[in-house]
Order: structure tokens, then sequence, then C-alpha cells
């Protein structure tokens, strides 16, 4: 009877900024399929690539040999662009974040507890990227804000329980083109609008303001 092959030694391949990428993307594709489609095709990447990844990512989630979200986001991004303390309530915490080829006017952060436990991960906005101008629904298309942005600008904002760690949502109200208010959901994916829901606000009338 034969003896088995060996089996390789090599260390597997280090997940790369590309296929984190591809991760983001992969939580999105639900929602915007044509969107990711094409920005999967502009990173050179097929499907399975995308699917693969994300594999790969829950797999390194789920390890009980985890690395802490710190070295994991090091360890895959590379040293963050800006490292900077924040407040968050009474607590002092450090944000990490990282540019995104992908979107280049976006960055993504994370959010770091004091002791390094992770706080929150999402995409923002680059401190030194315009804004979008959010007035109307009309300006809520997908993947134009980020949540932050958009509780901003439709103050005051209910923030939603999201249905996965990486989404959220928001409950706000908000005018259309014509200045008629109406009751708005707005649902984001790593912090990144991916759809809303409109209907009309009770008794809803022309915004005058």
């Amino acid at each position: 009877m034969g003896s088995m092959p060996p089996r390789s030694k090599l260390p597997p391949s280090p997940f790369t900024p590309l296929q984190f990428q591809l991760v983001l993307l992969r939580r999105m594709a639900d929602h915007n399929p044509d969107l990711v489609a094409a920005a999967r095709q502009e990173l050179g990447a097929s499907i399975t690539d995308m699917r693969e990844a994300n594999k790969r990512w829950q797999a390194m989630l789920r390890s009980p040999h985890a690395r802490a979200a710190a070295t994991r986001y090091r360890s895959v991004l590379g040293t963050p662009e800006t490292a900077v303390p924040r407040r968050v309530g009474d607590l002092d915490c450090e944000a990490l974040r990282w540019p995104v080829p992908l979107w280049p006017d976006l960055r993504f952060e994370v959010l770091l507890a004091p002791g390094g436990a992770l706080w929150n991960e999402w995409l923002v906005r680059a401190p030194d990227a315009e804004p979008p101008a959010l007035r109307t629904v009309e300006d809520l298309t997908p993947w134009s804000c980020t949540v932050d942005e958009a509780a901003r600008a439709f103050a005051p904002a209910r923030p939603l329980e999201g249905t996965a760690p990486t989404r959220w949502g928001l409950a706000f109200t908000a005018p259309d083109g014509q200045g008629v208010r109406h009751r708005v959901t707005a649902e984001f994916t790593w912090g990144l609008l991916q759809r809303t829901a409109v209907s009309p606000a009770p008794e809803a009338a022309p915004d005058r303001r």
C-alpha cells in the first residue's frame, strides 16, 4: 500500500488589501449586485475570487487563534494612514484609518476601545474629501454617503438594529425635490449607504425652510 504524499509545509498566502475589498463588496452584493459587479471588474476579480476571499476572512475571524482586531487589520492593510485618539462618551479610544482604492474619498476606520477591544469598523469620509450634498431623498443613492453623513444631514435620525454585525440602519424624515417630507429608512453595509425605503410622512406638507 503506497504512502500518502506529504502535506505542504508552506504557510498560507497572506490576505491582501485587494481581498479585503472583496470582503467589503461581498456584504454589499445582496443589495447592489450591479454596483458590486462593476467594482469587482475594476479590481480584476471574479465572483469566485470574491466568495473565496469572504470565506477566508470568516475563517480568520472564527479561528481559535484569531488575532486581536488591530493586529489583524495591520497584517492585512499595513500601517494605518492615521491613528488618532478619539473620545467616545467617557472612554478614550483610538481610531485607525486606511485608504480604500475602490473608494478614494473614503477610509476604512477601526475604532478601538481601551485595551484594544474592537468598538466599530466601517467606511468613513476622508478628512480632505468633499462631503456629499445631502438635501433631499433623491440625493440618497446607493454608495452616496456614510452613516454619519446621513445622520447629520437629516437630524434627528434614529439608529436601527442591523441584520448583521456589518450592517446599520437609520430612520429619519427628509424632503423630496418638491419640499414634501417623507419617512425614510436607510440601510448601510460597512457604513456605506446601500438602499432606502421611502414613505409619506403623516400629514406630509411642503418643507418651506
